[in-house]
């Protein structure tokens, strides 16, 4: 059976870099069940290993003992890797048929870099792309710093409650419910999807995926993961970290006006955006969808142009609140200020208070 508007979405996000249990998500995603099938459910935090922020965090799912030998292999021959060790699950009869989870704690090899002539995060985003590609029974299910995602195959709140989401500290916590469409429900599958710091989860379908694809494989990225939703993981971190632009203006870029609504702006902006669309037109991505983006510098919510996927968004004092319906932030903050839909094709981006440095402490 199809459900068009399936899938759910939700954040919470302190501003001020404190940080929260992961409790409120979990309550918030959990009231959204229906939403969902139990086909895919996860987690992205961010803040949560302030002893090892400067450090890669590798998240990964092994099939068998093979493919964490081989990956293990891989990654000491280019990081210097401080911890290796199981992430913490407990054992459930309603998350079934798991893989291997195990995380690592890293830095690349100094004289790799160099050798490679790449800058740190460019070096990771291959090393990720070959352990995706090339090592059988691997997946890496995050690779940022100070920041992890926690997912699998059920619904969010047991998938929560697999992981201890509650024992977790972080100052920025999004969550998904997933009810595929088009693609299989498996661990690798399921959201956040991620790449280095970025985040995604997404409700709705990406009909551009194709043109997406193509144009970001031109830059080294590669989409195998039977999943739409990330090509918009790799769209932001090509348009932002490789095109500097900001993540506002990226997603401006992905949800580009209509042409009539181009043809009646004045005549500066109308060339400005008549340029953009010539430069970015593949980037430019089309279907119902609402998402969430996750990063070390906040949160970005961004509704397809004809707004065909409800998200809103809510704040009380630091803190802001996002989700798919109004009950699921109502549920953790009943008092909550200013509450109101996010609009079509209008990025929101939430960003931390400027003196606030959540890798290295206050500014």
């Amino acid at each position: 059976m199809r459900i068009p508007s399936g899938c759910a979405i939700s954040a919470i996000m302190d501003r001020s870099g404190a940080r929260h249990s992961g409790a409120d998500i979990l309550k918030s995603i959990t009231l959204m069940h229906d939403r969902s099938n139990g086909l895919g459910g996860g987690f992205a935090a961010y803040g949560i290993y302030p002893d090892y922020a400067n450090l890669y965090a590798f998240h990964l799912f092994f099939e068998d003992q093979e493919a964490k030998h081989a990956t293990e292999e891989y990654l000491g021959h280019h990081y210097i890797v401080e911890v290796s060790e199981r992430i913490p699950t407990t054992k459930s009869h309603k998350v079934n048929d798991g893989p291997i989870t195990w995380r690592y704690f890293a830095r690349p090899r100094p004289g790799v870099l160099e050798m490679e002539e790449l800058s740190e995060d460019e070096f990771t985003m291959r090393c990720v792309t070959h352990i995706n590609m090339s090592i059988e029974g691997a997946f890496v299910s995050s690779s940022g710093k100070n920041m992890g995602a926690f997912k699998g195959v059920g619904y969010p709140e047991d998938i929560g409650e697999f992981y201890h989401i509650a024992d977790y500290q972080a100052w920025l916590w999004t969550a998904h419910g997933r009810f595929p469409t088009n693609t299989p429900g498996w661990w690798g599958g399921a959201h956040p999807f991620t790449l280095l710091d970025w985040s995604v989860v997404h409700n709705g379908e990406i009909s551009s995926y194709d043109a997406n694809r193509r144009w970001v494989e031109q830059f080294g990225y590669e989409c195998t993961l039977m999943t739409d939703t990330e090509v918009i993981t790799y769209l932001f971190d090509h348009l932002v970290r490789h095109e500097g632009l900001s993540q506002e203006m990226a997603a401006h870029v992905m949800t580009a006006p209509m042409w009539d609504e181009i043809d009646r702006m004045p005549p500066e902006r109308r060339e400005l955006e008549y340029a953009l669309r010539a430069v970015y037109s593949s980037a430019l991505v089309n279907g119902p969808f609402s998402i969430i983006v996750g990063s070390s510098k906040g949160m970005l919510a961004l509704n397809d142009r004809l707004k065909l996927r409800s998200l809103m968004a809510a704040d009380k004092d630091d803190i802001v609140y996002l989700a798919s319906e109004e009950s699921a932030i109502r549920v953790i903050c009943p008092d909550c200020k200013n509450i109101r839909p996010i609009g079509g094709g209008e990025p929101f981006f939430v960003g931390l208070y400027p003196d606030v440095d959540v890798l290295g402490g206050a500014r």
